[in-house]
């Protein structure tokens, strides 16, 4: 199949030869034709597989069908709701991209800037509103936006969404746009509260699946080193230097890590930054922007602010830290083998975290291979601590020793993903 037997017209076709793309990706085959139809749609793509266009190039298509009436306002047709700002901003250039031969305007809304520039381009008059749903309920508490004429809701990476807490918000945002409406999903997992939410909004759904459920991507090669928490940061900078890596994107589970690792990468000469809800939307934009030109070699993220991240050819990824939740194992390996590239999943793996390992390869489905690097083999006779979750926890033994490897206390920094009650700001 090519993008032309998918009954687009020729302005999105033009836009889509000139990014270099000739052939659909299986979702974007499968997804077109039933948003074509008008039809609301779940579709169950891990990260990588081309779903940001498998939207896009439909949801413009649709609106292009309805000529333009130059003497009546714009109003907003086209309601993306996503989690976090990068992939709010990712979306956003997305529809540029595609529908710049198209007469249609968008904004783009996320918390973490200025309100009025957003009020102004609202005010301007917009077709296409790519929000996350704290800031896009500021503006509707302030009057600033009208989602009374909303003719098709798009919910990006729903499954994080409702991980994130925003499942309140959601559900008022929805409340607020007419019942009439194309309603499509797009979610990597499957939780009961996905379907709980799809049974709510979605009405004789499309089904749209091209990778088994809560699954690995098979391009990853995938591999775990034991080896003792204290000696995580040393034995990180040792295979960075030792293998040459020059792109590398590394998770942990809390912010006050991935400042630490950052900081003790700078001091080893390893080029480095961290990006995390603490950090403004300027310092992320920058971190991301110097790690896509080589400019960083080492970018240390926790997963909400990861989400999202559009990295092309991305070689290598590390789990510094394992997550508490399996599910995001599989959203962190899925940021490299994407698009039919191949890459490398590396996870550091101390005692405290061989539950969260077994729970991982039973979501996965295979046991992932194991690996010692001498000088870095790990004490048998260390035994496991617990990792402390909620408020003030989350870090683990791993979080409280310096890269040599002695203690800095008890106290454990960082938090286990905030429950679903009350808007988050990330």
């Amino acid at each position: 199949m090519l993008f032309t037997d998918l009954k687009l017209s020729p302005a999105l076709l033009k836009a889509v030869t000139e990014e270099g793309y000739t052939t659909p990706t299986p979702v974007q085959a499968q997804a077109i034709p039933f948003i074509l139809e008008g039809r609301d749609m779940l579709a169950g793509a891990q990260t990588g597989t081309g779903k940001t266009a498998g939207f896009t190039l439909p949801m413009l298509e649709i609106l292009s069908r309805k000529a333009i009436n130059p003497k009546v306002p714009r109003q907003v047709r086209v309601l993306i709701l996503t989690p976090t700002r990068e992939l709010a901003a990712q979306v956003g250039e997305s529809v540029k991209t595609y529908g710049k031969y198209l007469k249609f305007k968008s904004a783009i809304i996320f918390g973490g800037v200025g309100i009025q520039p957003q009020i102004a381009a609202l005010r301007q008059g917009v077709d296409i509103v790519i929000a996350t749903p704290g800031r896009l309920l500021d503006h509707v508490a302030q009057g600033t936006i009208d989602l009374r004429h909303v003719e098709m809701l798009i919910l990006d990476e729903a499954d994080r969404m409702l991980d994130m807490g925003f499942i309140k918000d959601i559900r008022r945002v929805i409340s607020i746009l007419p019942q009439k409406r194309q309603n499509l999903l797009f979610s990597a997992t499957y939780s009961d509260e996905i379907k709980t939410l799809c049974e709510s909004i979605l009405r004789n759904p499309a089904i749209v699946e091209v990778a088994r459920r809560n699954t690995s991507s098979e391009l990853v090669t995938q591999k775990v080193i034991l080896v003792d928490c204290a000696k995580k940061s040393v034995l990180f900078g040792h295979l960075v230097k030792e293998h040459k890596w020059e792109q590398v994107l590394v998770f942990t589970r809390t912010k006050h890590q991935a400042n630490k690792l950052s900081d003790y990468l700078q001091k080893i000469g390893v080029t480095s930054a961290a990006i995390h809800g603490n950090k403004s939307q300027a310092a992320r934009t920058k971190a991301l922007s110097d790690f896509k030109l080589g400019i960083v070699k080492i970018l240390v993220a926790t997963d909400i602010a990861a989400r999202g991240l559009d990295i092309d050819q991305l070689p290598h990824v590390v789990n510094f830290e394992l997550p508490n939740i399996a599910e995001d194992y599989v959203h962190r390996i899925g940021r490299t083998g994407r698009a039919g590239n191949e890459g490398e999943a590396i996870s550091l793996v101390c005692v405290d975290e061989y539950d969260y390992l077994k729970g991982i390869e039973k979501l996965i489905h295979r046991k992932l291979d194991r690996d010692i690097i001498a000088g870095f083999e790990p004490d048998p006779t260390i035994v496991a601590m617990p990792i402390l979750q909620g408020r003030g926890g989350g870090g683990g033994r791993g979080n409280n020793h310096s890269p040599s490897g002695k203690p800095q206390g008890q106290k454990r920094d960082g938090a286990r993903r905030p429950s679903n009650s009350g808007r988050k700001s990330y």
